[in-house]
């Protein structure tokens, strides 16, 4: 079976690559519960690969399905790495029946490496299918997770000119009030990134907001743009 094959591959790979001397390291710097192999992640994302090469799945499904099984049983968090990267192979581009499976690895990966590792693909979720995307990012800026709210912040990193500002707006200023680290960090740095497409967009909203934004937002958003 192509998806036994691929999981056995990547597995395998892992395995191999495994360095413990780094492996503690890795775990600690994660605050992860869960052990680590100690591959770092471009040799993760080449172990995919090449795996995926081997063992191409064969429709979506079995790609959902490769993913949910690394991603569920995962022994280590390289694991939970490779799953993500497997999202990104060719059966799911564009896939709206990926959300659900983006949405469970947000709530259950629940730590800024593997949230951030699917944020980019709502972004490209949202550029296929705008009309259905818009209002599901917009509900979840409002989600009692903060991970989720999290995911809605920075799922247009990198949209440059194709950024829908007026959800990128309702998105943060759902935020705004949020006391939570890592929101007031994604906050700053989905500004920071549209800056450098629309600078003068991201000083109004600065401006418009400056008694609300707080001062991590305010310093990450105005990082590289003139006062």
């Amino acid at each position: 079976m192509t998806t036994t094959e691929l999981i056995d591959a990547i597995r395998g790979s892992l395995q191999a690559a495994a360095d413990p001397g780094r492996a503690a390291g890795a775990q600690a710097y994660m605050k992860s519960q869960m052990p680590s192999l100690g591959v770092r992640v471009p040799e993760v994302r080449s172990i995919v690969r090449a795996a995926a090469a081997d063992h191409p799945p064969g429709s979506l499904a079995e790609l959902q399905s490769a993913v949910l099984v690394l991603w569920r049983n995962a022994g280590h968090r390289e694991e939970r790495y490779a799953a993500i990267e497997l999202t990104g192979l060719k059966p799911a581009a564009g896939e709206l029946g990926m959300l659900a499976l983006y949405e469970e690895i947000i709530r259950t990966g629940a730590w800024w490496d593997l949230v951030d590792g699917v944020a980019h693909r709502l972004g490209a979720l949202l550029q296929a299918h705008r009309a259905e995307l818009t209002p599901v990012l917009e509900r979840w800026s409002r989600d009692e997770d903060f991970w989720v709210r999290r995911a809605a912040i920075t799922a247009q990193l990198g949209a440059k000119d194709a950024t829908d500002t007026e959800l990128l707006a309702a998105v943060i200023e759902a935020n705004l009030e949020d006391r939570e680290f890592f929101i007031r960090k994604a906050i700053g740095w989905a500004l920071r990134q549209y800056g450098r497409t629309d600078p003068a967009w991201v000083k109004a909203f600065v401006r418009r907001h400056a008694d609300r934004l707080s001062p991590l937002s305010r310093k990450e958003a105005l990082r590289n743009l003139a006062a």
